[in-house]
């Protein structure tokens, strides 16, 4: 089978390394009196939101602790402005982290089963790429009998979409998929879905879902269109360098492995709460492109006259989340991006030729039982690509 894994990003035309953000939820809750969105307060009774009491509190009051089925991050909570879920987040001892096990086999499985379905997917585009070819040969023929259409609608986006390099048209999807759910949070009678099921918690009754639908999530309009111009940014230089199918298995098992970092890191420190953004996502992508290109030339959009490499400015992000994790800064869920940064890192260094490069006895058996399956049950007709 053909190895995508070629460079091909010399021609690179990068203009941003903005950071990357993945937003805690508590903080994204956190807008009242900080100039941010705020979640409206009907939204909050029906999710369980409370604020606590703006009366003074007596000493008396002071010195009551929580009750024992309290734990102390949700009586901080209580005791301050921001409205909080009603759960009861899992103690920080060692045996809270057997709610681990489930997003761990999770994490797995579907981490096999997103490059299982890339290298089927990448079998399938080569066998009926010489079909599609004879297509579009023929799509072009009839284009030049038909007549001409001036301001057709149509063959404009046609024209817009094959300007797009192979990388944009892949993202293009992705994007897609992140404005819908964004949309979504704009509806009140989904906002209880949509905390619980794309929202990521170590605390929350529903573990492995969010840790994929969590990706595509974001609350703020800024923090998806940050994010989403990053990984537009870097989509031709990593599917160049991936190949589509690759590129779309990395992305995926990319923001389930960066949450589960996320879910560790909030049961190892107490300090629990919903996360949500494609940050952890795209930081592996980022990451990866860096490691294999690591003498590229990046520039800040708004400062294009200051360039740097994209070695360092690798470097100076992990460093910053790095002590973001360390001095326990809140806003940003700094583990998820360490999480993504590592696993892109160790993707380009171990983990193409662990698993990508191993995938052809897969391969061999998926063509072995369409081959069966196929018409006359014949067992040449598949053509191994």
């Amino acid at each position: 089978m053909n190895d995508l894994w070629g460079s091909q990003g010399s021609n690179m035309a990068w203009r941003s390394c903005s950071v990357l953000f993945r937003l805690t939820g508590e903080d994204v809750l956190r807008s009242s009196g900080k100039g941010g969105s705020r979640w409206p307060h009907s939204f909050q009774q029906r999710r369980g939101f409370r604020k606590a009491s703006r009366k003074p509190e007596t000493k008396k009051v002071e010195e009551v602790q929580p009750p024992p089925t309290e734990s102390s991050e949700a009586a901080i909570h209580r005791r301050t402005s921001t409205p909080h879920l009603d759960q009861q987040a899992p103690s920080s001892s060692p045996r809270a982290f057997g709610r681990l096990v489930r997003p761990f086999v999770f994490t797995v499985g579907f981490t096999g089963c997103s490059f299982g379905s890339a290298a089927i997917w990448q079998y399938e585009s080569l066998k009926s790429r010489v079909q599609s070819y004879l297509n579009d040969m023929r799509a072009d023929w009839l284009e030049k009998l038909r007549p001409q259409k001036r301001g057709d609608v149509r063959k404009e986006i046609n024209q817009w979409w094959n300007r797009l390099s192979e990388g944009q048209k892949t993202v293009t999807g992705i994007i897609a998929a992140n404005a819908i759910v964004f949309c979504c949070w704009r509806v009140p009678s989904l906002q209880r879905s949509m905390i619980k099921y794309f929202t990521a918690n170590p605390a929350s009754k529903t573990l492995c879902s969010p840790m994929l639908l969590s990706t595509f999530s974001h609350f703020s309009f800024f923090h998806m269109a940050a994010n989403m111009y990053v990984l537009w940014s870097f989509s031709t230089s990593a599917v160049s360098m991936l190949g589509r199918e690759q590129f779309m298995a990395v992305y995926l098992s990319a923001g389930v492995i960066s949450t589960f970092v996320s879910y560790v890191s909030k049961m190892a420190t107490g300090r629990f709460g919903p996360s949500l953004g494609a940050s952890g996502a795209i930081m592996t992508v980022l990451a990866a492109v860096c490691t294999k290109m690591p003498e590229a030339k990046l520039a800040i959009i708004f400062l294009p006259m200051f360039t740097f490499t994209a070695a360092n400015a690798l470097k100076a992000i992990v460093a910053m989340d790095t002590a973001g994790l360390v001095l326990g800064w809140k806003f940003f869920d700094h583990a998820a991006h360490l999480g993504g940064a590592m696993f892109g890192i160790w993707y380009v260094l171990f983990g193409h030729e662990l698993i990508w490069k191993n995938r052809e006895p897969f391969v061999k058996l998926w063509h072995n039982l369409r081959s069966r399956g196929g018409p006359g049950r014949g067992g040449d007709q598949g053509g191994s690509a």
